[in-house]
């Protein structure tokens, strides 16, 4: 670790975080104590911050009051994290709905925040200045897993219109004192990427931090190109907010000449999980309970497939409890490797918009009809859109390589999946344009049967 480094995690870092009124710092150095702890330890004490936030809510939020007296939860009786399945799920209508009964009494500083809102409308929330220290404090401690720390050389990918909204002479100052260049994920044109591959030979970052879909076009350009950045002392990849799908993990690593670190979260329900070295996709155990339900609301099995429904205990000022998140994951039962007894998410199968429905009815992940297209001659990039169970669009940038056969192909194949009636059309264009947040979605499905049958109509 360089001086430079060593200053801004130890000494700037800790001050700037402290002047906003965070306890990131002290937050993050308690972390890195109990991620080692036996689980029997870890449990000990989810279980009494459980409580204690419960009863906290239970007091001060005029929704939780409300609800713990018609649902006759008494929280000072919990005694394990269990506890919660006495509770209903929180959906985002419910947060639309009530606004600010969810609002504590006596709340600090409060931030507004939304969600894109990619497949309906967005959901405005807030967040309270010890959700964002816990949240800091637990992405802080992620990054220190890879042997690279605040200070380090970094270059972010990303499209999020708050950071890209806020880049003043005071945020810029920021950023360049901790070494952070910021690229906006959704300018991915040809005469961008150029500029992005040579923004990262320019910087020689020690890590990356982006969207899997964007890196990974940067990745494929720079080998297209034939442009080596493998030799630029790049450490780790930190990708987030988007499935990892494995062609993806593989160019990245491939041209950046280093490891993919995968991460697990959203701007509403916080920082959830990262990847360790060892593989392992650890859970933020110490702030966030992660339960998987099945479609009719009850506990998944661990090693089942389910929703992912997430508790928040930093979120007091505006709670979030059992919120879910429109997520399919599966939670290990096994622990980790690296000696870690955070609990591990052994898979996050994608968003509800990820899947699409056949005309009879049947759920499929949209890998699907993914594999059908990508591998296909001539297919330089593409977007699956199910408007309904009856019609389907496929978007596809094409070279010359992509003709009447490959076209045809994809009829075949997606009415095979789908059904014979479905009517799929094909149509050419020339780019597919990133979500205003800067994502890149494979598939997008506005088929609302599969949310409301097995989801409870909780929009992503």
């Amino acid at each position: 670790m360089s001086l430079y480094t060593r200053v801004s995690s130890g000494l700037i870092f800790p001050l700037h975080e402290r002047l906003k009124g965070h306890t990131s710092h002290a937050l993050r150095q308690q972390l890195e104590v109990s991620q080692w702890w036996p689980v029997d330890q870890l449990e000990a004490l989810r279980a009494a911050r459980l409580r204690a936030f419960l009863m906290d809510i239970g007091e001060r939020v005029p929704y939780y009051r409300q609800l713990f007296k018609k649902q006759g939860f008494v929280p000072h009786q919990v005694r394990s994290t269990a506890a919660l399945s006495q509770l209903p799920c929180l959906t985002k209508q419910d947060i639309r709905t009530h606004g600010d009964q969810f609002k504590a009494d006596g709340h600090g500083p409060l931030a507004p925040y939304n969600t894109g809102g990619s497949s309906g409308e967005p959901l405005v929330f807030y967040i309270g200045k010890a959700r964002k220290s816990h949240d800091v404090a637990a992405k802080w401690r992620a990054t220190r897993w890879w042997g690279v720390d605040i200070g380090d050389p970094e270059l972010v990918v990303w499209g999020s219109p708050i950071e890209l909204g806020a880049q003043d002479r005071l945020r810029r100052l920021r950023d360049a004192l901790f070494r952070s260049q910021l690229l906006p994920a959704f300018e991915m044109s040809l005469r961008n990427l150029d500029r992005f591959v040579a923004v990262i030979q320019a910087q020689k970052p020690k890590m990356l931090f982006g969207y899997p879909s964007s890196l990974s076009l940067i990745a494929a350009h720079a080998r297209q190109k034939n442009i080596a950045l493998d030799d630029l002392g790049i450490r780790v990849v930190f990708v987030t907010s988007e499935r990892l799908y494995d062609e993806q993990r593989q160019v990245i690593s491939e041209v950046f000449g280093c490891p993919v670190a995968n991460g697990y979260g959203a701007r509403d329900a916080g920082f959830i999980a990262h990847q360790c070295p060892n593989g392992s996709l650890h859970i933020s155990a110490e702030d966030i309970i992660v339960e998987t339900v099945r479609p009719n609301g009850q506990p998944a099995q661990l090693g089942e497939a389910g929703e992912i429904v997430v508790t928040h205990m930093a979120t007091a000022d505006f709670p979030f409890v059992r919120y879910r998140t429109g997520d399919r994951g599966v939670l290990d039962t096994a622990s980790c490797s690296c000696g870690r007894g955070l609990p591990v998410l052994r898979e996050v199968q994608g968003r509800t918009t990820d899947f699409v429905v056949a005309k009879d009815g049947t759920v499929m992940h949209g890998l699907a009809l993914i594999y059908a297209v990508r591998d296909l001659p001539g297919v330089e990039g593409f977007r699956i859109e199910q408007l309904s169970l009856d019609q389907i669009v496929v978007k596809v940038v094409a070279s010359f390589a992509f003709d009447p056969i490959a076209e045809a192909r994809i009829v075949h194949d997606f009415k095979k999946r789908l059904g014979e009636t479905v009517a799929v059309q094909v149509e050419r264009v020339g780019e597919i344009p990133a979500e205003p947040s800067g994502k890149y979605r494979y598939v997008s499905s506005r088929v609302k049967a599969f949310v409301d049958a097995s989801w409870g109509a909780n929009d992503a």
